[in-house]
């Protein structure tokens, strides 16, 4: 019986539980287990924060997206108003100074037209004058003469002028 090969492996296999259980080989497995399963649950429970807190981000991300969009929409809102009114603003500006402009022009045309009557009246009596004058002097004689022409002058200047 000592001699069957059976007899022997069954001796080796008990003396090889044996030492497994004297040097605990079993617990000290059973240990690194535990410690990789205790490893594996705290990254998965940081996985879990992390992702958690990934989610939280996106969520202010895009929040903080939808409101930069409202406000540039606001903004430029705001500057399409401010430009309407500017340009409305330069519209009238222009339009106040061209009236301005074309008054001007009205006046420095009506004080021309004045100033050419007055020159042509101006001139018109003194023809008249030099005219009358000339046909007195043929005409009439004497201190009479004289008299009735100056005083006759003098009425024709200052009606014509």
């Amino acid at each position: 019986m000592l001699m069957d090969p059976e007899v022997w492996v069954a001796i080796a296999f008990v003396l090889f539980i044996c030492l497994i259980l004297y040097y605990n080989i079993p617990g000290m497995a059973l240990k690194a287990l535990d410690q990789r399963s205790d490893a594996i649950g705290r990254e998965l429970e940081e996985a879990r924060k992390l992702r958690a807190e990934a989610e939280t981000l996106l969520a202010d991300y895009k929040q903080r997206a939808a409101n930069a969009e409202i406000e540039a929409g606001e903004i430029i809102a705001q500057a399409e108003r401010e430009a309407a009114a500017y340009a409305t603003e330069a519209r009238a500006s222009f339009d106040e100074l061209i009236t301005r402009r074309l008054s001007v022009a009205e006046q420095k045309i009506k004080l021309e037209e004045e100033k050419a009557r007055k020159q042509i009246r101006a001139k018109a009596a003194e023809l008249a004058v030099s005219a009358a004058e000339q046909l007195l002097q043929h005409k009439v004689t004497g201190k009479i003469a004289e008299n009735t022409i100056t005083a006759s002058l003098d009425r024709i200047k200052k009606r014509l002028h």
